[in-house]
């Protein structure tokens, strides 16, 4: 035990931090949860992060000399080689950020920076569902799109450090819905958190009848949990709204086939309906790959695998960690 290799992997979300310290072999020593400060200075941020840091090694009673690196995921755009932060979704103050160095010279540890959605592919990569593959693309469900893709057991990064935003490919480029960034019609549009519910409104708006109206007239809000809650017990629209996210969320998985031919396709992120555990779950990721069946050629439709990803929350931090293990093993 005294040789094993320990990592620090940091996951950095809008809403919450979420660190672990794991192992060389993928197993997570100690994790910790904390608010992300999003109200306070760049300032007040970064000492949150680096206390919560100092707090997850401590509970795994490792030890900072037994830290060989750090990994870092942020989300938003960045430069991975230079390892500054441009525009971190959610965490305003931290724009133009050089977060690879300042937690490299803070800690005095090697460390890498990376996307929060190629982490998290690169941890089921790791450790996941996809332990067994050497390529996969992964799609991150939540109130977008994020989208991450390993070849080879390699995050593929682009040259710009952009690539793998499969959530902003555009599936329908005249009158499609319009997006803050200027990206109209994308996937994440069509099939994120956001998306399921406004579609929901525009149903409800036009008559449609359905128990969701009765549970936000008894003062419930609407949200893909309570259109979920409404499809489990049987509601005709809720059930067609879920359906067609995945109908949508499957035309950008084609796409991703047809581009890059991976053997594997992840879905994970907090909107996935239960997994495997529930009906629902099980009806959504069944009606994504009949969707996909019918539209790709027969070689790759017989031989992708789509599956729910495996390590949940947990993808970020544990990704981040094998991003650095694998940093220092190639002695880049």
């Amino acid at each position: 035990m005294s040789d094993e290799k320990y990592f620090l992997g940091v996951d950095i979300g809008g809403t919450s931090i979420k660190v672990g310290v794991v192992s060389a072999e993928g197993q997570t020593i100690a994790k910790l949860q904390a608010p992300s400060v999003k109200e306070g200075t760049r300032e007040e941020g970064l000492s949150s992060l680096y206390v919560t840091m100092e707090n997850v090694v401590k509970k795994s009673e490792v030890g900072w000399d037994r830290i060989d690196g750090i990994g870092v995921a942020a989300p938003g755009t960045m430069d991975i080689h230079t390892g500054v932060v441009f525009h971190p979704f959610n965490l305003p103050g931290w724009e133009n950020l050089p977060l690879r160095d300042l937690v490299s010279e803070r800690f005095n540890k090697p460390t890498v920076l990376h996307n929060d959605a190629n982490a998290a592919a690169y941890g089921e990569c790791w450790q996941g569902a996809a332990k067994d593959s050497d390529s996969l693309m992964l799609w991150t469900l939540g109130t977008g799109i994020g989208g991450g893709i390993v070849i080879n057991r390699k995050i593929v990064t682009g040259a710009h450090s952009h690539a793998g935003e499969c959530g902003h490919m555009i599936i329908q480029a005249e009158g499609g819905p319009y997006s803050e960034h200027g990206i109209h019609g994308s996937l994440e549009l069509f099939a994120g958190a956001k998306a399921l519910v406004r579609r929901c409104k525009a149903a409800l708006a036009s008559g449609a009848r359905s128990i969701i109206a009765q549970e936000i007239a008894k003062g419930e809000e609407l949200t893909p949990l309570l259109i979920a809650n409404c499809a489990n017990a049987d509601d005709d629209l809720a059930n067609r709204l879920i359906m067609e996210t995945g109908r949508y969320l499957a035309l950008g998985t084609i796409n991703i086939m047809h581009s890059i031919n991976p053997d594997m396709i992840l879905i994970g992120g907090a909107m996935t309906f239960g997994k495997n555990e529930t009906a629902l779950g099980r009806r959504f990721l069944e009606n994504i790959r009949v969707e996909v069946r019918k539209h790709t050629f027969p070689i790759p439709a017989e031989k992708t695998r789509i599956e729910y990803a495996a390590l949940g929350k947990d993808a970020g931090f544990i990704g981040a960690a094998g991003c650095i293990l694998a940093h220092l093993e190639k002695g880049a």
